[in-house]
């Protein structure tokens, strides 16, 4: 029987084949490759490129992350730091766990659509200041813009809130840039503790249905004690920056 690496060294698909197969164009894998996205094809007789289950594994993986609402160039970094050596199974695993941890909030939404949501008609200086917020961003397409139906109803009654708009960006850049920094040594925490073990031990099965249980747990948990140790801070910052003399 021929096992998955075997499977992977033999790559079977022409372009049209994976992009029916990944449900994208054409036109979509061959930009996904000049970006360097994807591996390039393996050359074949008569100078045909075949790709693998690699290659399917790893467009499944590129579509999860835009679904999450990164840019492209956020997805190169991304798919920089996966060790090159990753089988179809590999990227798989990291794409349930990306899964887990997306926003389902996200959406595409029409800016009629978006004042009926609101409540209110909302001038182009009222969507440029929850954009700042990070309520909704634009999407190339003119009205029509990816909101996060959770931070809407408050970006809608801060709007009224006398906050300038530069104030609102320094908060908002302060705020991911900390964000980040505690992302990324959560991220190195989890493959330390987590994703390295699942591939020493084999890719066990039992091991892996254990990692997907924890990634799905953890999520919750991480935002409570970011939320949780945020009003904290904030309370005791606040305190003291207003104390009396």
């Amino acid at each position: 029987m021929e096992d998955e690496s075997d499977a992977e060294a033999q790559p079977g698909y022409t372009v049209d084949e994976l992009a029916a197969r990944a449900g994208v164009t054409v036109r979509t894998v061959r930009f996904y490759g000049t970006r360097g996205l994807l591996p390039p094809p393996v050359i074949g007789p008569r100078r045909v490129g075949r790709y693998g289950t690699g290659h399917l594994a790893r467009l499944a993986l590129i579509e999860e992350l835009q679904r999450q609402g990164m840019t492209l160039a956020a997805i190169e970094r991304y798919l920089e730091q996966l060790p090159p050596d990753l089988s179809a199974q590999d990227l798989a695993v990291h794409r349930a766990l990306v899964a887990s941890w997306a926003p389902e909030s996200a959406e595409t939404i029409t800016r009629r659509e978006l004042e009926r949501r609101a409540g209110r008609e909302l001038a182009d200086r009222d969507v440029e200041r929850l954009a700042a917020m990070g309520v909704l961003e634009a999407t190339g397409e003119a009205e029509v813009f990816r909101l996060d139906g959770t931070l809407l109803r408050l970006g809608v009654e801060l709007l009224d809130v006398p906050i300038g708009h530069d104030t609102i960006l320094a908060s908002r850049t302060v705020l991911l840039d900390h964000a980040r920094s505690a992302a990324q040594e959560l991220a190195r925490l989890f493959q330390e503790e987590v994703w390295n073990p699942y591939r020493e031990s084999g890719r066990d099965p039992d091991h892996l249905t254990a990692m997907k249980s924890l990634s799905a747990h953890m999520q919750p948990m991480v935002v409570q004690a970011l939320v949780t140790a945020f009003q904290r801070s904030l309370s005791e910052e606040l305190r003291s920056a207003f104390r009396s003399p």
